[in-house]
């Protein structure tokens, strides 16, 4: 390479990929993951690493920008359309957050079908016969069913994990049944909202899922079973949410995504004490950010060597992207 490339980062990423993306090329982070921050700081960036909504602006401006790479599987930070309109490349890093989402939903199941944020703000403000009487309404994960909506990687282990860890059926609701792995059933989303115990929401957000969890989507599920949302906010009408949690239709939810991101903190969600609440997090470990930043290394190094990526995900883009660059 003759010339530094100007790697641009929207948010600080894992040490040891700071450290690779810095051999690279001109490494830059974001002072502030802000629209306002990210579009003045990443001028004559060649490569952008998605953490934060890219507005597009940034793409049509940047002639010289060669790729956005999402660390992460989700595209939604991204305009795709507009990235291919421009010759621009997307790629993305899918799985290797899978085992880290999959462990928070299933630790929040456990801790929702034992009444634990209840418990643990009894225990803690009214002694310890207030908290312990919890326990005489606490259930089992073992042997339930769990429905998870959108079986991709995420989908997958939580499954997995499901299945060989605690004994529980499992169906799911997807686009390509015919490729769910032995031991998951597929089934209709009417038969997933009313058979679940759990349900998870591992899908994608798109045209078709925003707002599938509706008011009257929430009505078909069985009293008493738990909303885990590791997708997006939008996929879900937060106030029939918010209705059912209230009107104990929904026996507990693990909410770690929403429509507004950051959560407002007079949020209604904050009032609930059946409700856990994670700030967009739960792929979130130190394991879970050196694997996936050491997939942006991999795609970075493909394409600032003019090689094609491997997880390109606008592949109709690579002709006009190739007559940019020849």
């Amino acid at each position: 390479m003759s010339e530094s490339k100007v790697i641009f980062s929207t948010h600080m990423l894992h040490p040891e990929v700071t450290g690779e993306l810095q051999r690279l090329g001109d490494y830059r982070v974001a002072s502030a993951p802000t629209p306002e921050v990210i579009t003045a700081e990443s001028k004559g960036a060649q490569i952008i690493v998605v953490r934060a909504k890219i507005p597009p602006g940034i793409i049509t401006r940047e002639k010289g920008l060669m790729a956005c790479v999402r660390h992460g599987a989700g595209l939604d930070m991204i305009p795709v359309d507009v990235a291919t309109h421009a010759g621009v490349l997307v790629t993305n890093v899918p799985g290797a957050n899978a085992t880290t989402v999959a462990e928070h939903a299933i630790w929040s199941s456990l801790a929702l079908f034992r009444r634990y944020p209840m418990m643990n703000h009894d225990l803690r403000q009214n002694g310890w016969e207030a908290g312990r009487k919890h326990a005489d309404f606490g259930r089992e994960l073992s042997g339930k069913t769990i429905g998870i909506l959108g079986c991709g990687n995420i989908g997958r282990r939580i499954a997995a994990m499901a299945r060989f860890g605690f004994g529980c059926d499992v169906i799911a609701q997807t686009r390509t049944p015919a490729n769910l792995p032995e031991g998951i059933t597929a089934v209709s989303f009417d038969s997933l909202l009313a058979q679940s115990d759990v349900l998870v929401l591992s899908c994608p957000l798109t045209e078709e899922t925003t707002g599938i969890i509706s008011r009257d989507a929430i009505a078909k599920m069985k009293k008493g079973a738990l909303l885990i949302n590791v997708s997006r906010g939008p996929v879900t009408d937060e106030g029939a949410v918010i209705e059912a949690l209230a009107a104990g239709h929904l026996g507990g939810a693990a909410i770690d995504v929403f429509s507004v991101q950051p959560l407002p903190s007079d949020h209604a969600f904050f009032k609930l004490p059946n409700v856990i609440l994670t700030p967009h997090m739960a792929g979130i470990t130190e394991e879970s950010m050196l694997r996936l930043g050491q997939g942006v290394v991999s795609e970075t190094k493909r394409i600032l060597a003019g090689e094609r990526p491997v997880n390109l995900c606008n592949p109709e883009v690579w002709d006009s992207y190739r007559a940019r660059f020849s």
